[in-house]
């Protein structure tokens, strides 16, 4: 039960937890860093393994809906149009296999229009690593109308019943009938059967209760679980990742590549949270790092020297679109564990308590390593 009674239904995160620390070497390697930082002095080396349990959903539940818009023309092409923004997350291609595979149509065939409030209104903003969430199920919700309308009329024109009628890579099927998608939707038009439908979906089970801070905000949780291995330059402060083993949870993925990518641009942003990322203020207030002259994000020469990425082999036990987990956020606290590592690394540098801080800068691990040795003033 969460600290805010809502009980936890689908905890995964022990056998994720012992998966990886397996398949990593965790505790092999754990001891090589021991030995590692007894007989080297200049540089030392860390190792830490941090979990995440993330809640997806808004947490202003209004905000849980979403619409989606779906045409299919006389060619057989299909449009989509949803409240979902693409921002090079993949969310317009997770959509248009969503249609596919709804439809039974050839992904080749359909396409999405960017996000139109005068096709799709009153739509949620694309944040809370719910575009796919919220969005796939309203498309699906659209294009199971289109294909109730399509089975009626195939079965009507065929003599065969609707519960027989299969959609599947372009081609429609029944019982001593095979048609193609494009014959199906011409035939379709003809007899002037809507090929427009609209979808809509709210999250279920949900309810919070912001100024008592307790319900159920969630649908569910995303889990995830890393290793990370870093070595600091102690007479600089100077870091490095060296390696980061991740195992997360998206449930039955839609798109496994696109989600790999964004765990792995996830986890270097979340390690660039707390180890580069310093907000510097004046005297007066204002501001001093506030562009990317004076701000250190990190670049793809941050990511580590070996990283490997590996998907939680599951299915929500929630009915999300076809079973899979929010893939956005979760995967940024994957950094936690690069901070961890760094702390581990520093207090190889002394007998007392580094107390290092976020963001773990060169130059905070190097007051870190001072006072991990006693000398710092």
């Amino acid at each position: 039960v969460t600290p805010y009674q809502m009980d936890v239904t689908d905890f995964i995160l022990g056998d994720m937890t012992e998966s990886l620390l397996q398949r990593c070497d965790y505790h092999a390697r754990k001891a090589e860093v021991a030995r590692w930082n007894a007989s080297h002095a200049l540089l030392k080396r860390g190792i830490a393994f941090s979990p995440v349990k993330f809640g997806i959903s808004f947490t202003l539940t209004h905000l849980n809906q979403a619409g989606a818009l779906v045409q299919i023309y006389t060619d057989g092409s299909v449009l989509i149009n949803h409240g979902g923004t693409e921002m090079g997350q993949g969310l317009f291609q997770k959509l248009t296999q969503v249609a596919a595979r709804s439809l039974g149509a050839q992904q080749a065939v359909i396409r999405a229009s960017a996000t139109d409030t005068s096709k799709v209104p009153n739509t949620s903003a694309t944040a809370a690593s719910s575009g796919a969430d919220l969005n796939g199920m309203a498309v699906q919700a659209a294009c199971d109308t289109l294909i109730g309308r399509l089975k009626d009329h195939v079965a009507a024109q065929h003599g065969v019943k609707p519960e027989e009628i299969a959609f599947a890579e372009g081609q429609v099927t029944a019982p001593g009938l095979v048609l193609t998608w494009q014959e199906v939707i011409a035939s379709a038009y003809e007899a002037r059967i809507s090929l427009s439908a609209t979808g809509f979906y709210k999250t279920p089970e949900i309810a919070w209760d912001r100024i008592k801070g307790a319900g159920r905000p969630f649908l569910y949780f995303a889990y995830g679980a890393a290793v990370t291995e870093v070595v600091i330059d102690t007479l600089t402060g100077e870091n490095r990742i060296l390696r980061c083993d991740i195992l997360h949870d998206c449930g039955a993925s839609l798109n496994p590549a696109l989600d790999i990518g964004q765990i792995e641009g996830g986890f270097v942003q979340g390690a660039g949270w707390l180890t580069t990322e310093e907000l510097v203020w004046d005297a007066s207030g204002q501001l001093k790092t506030h562009a990317p002259s004076t701000y250190k994000i990190p670049a793809c020469s941050d990511r580590p020297e070996v990283f490997n990425v590996d998907l939680w082999p599951g299915r929500n036990a929630q009915k999300t679109i076809y079973r899979s987990k929010a893939v956005g956020e979760p995967p940024f606290m994957h950094g936690i564990s690069a901070f961890l590592a760094l702390s581990n690394a520093v207090a190889a540098c002394g007998p007392h308590y580094p107390d290092l801080q976020a963001p773990a800068t060169s130059e905070e691990v190097f007051n870190a390593m001072a006072r991990a040795r006693g000398s710092a003033s």
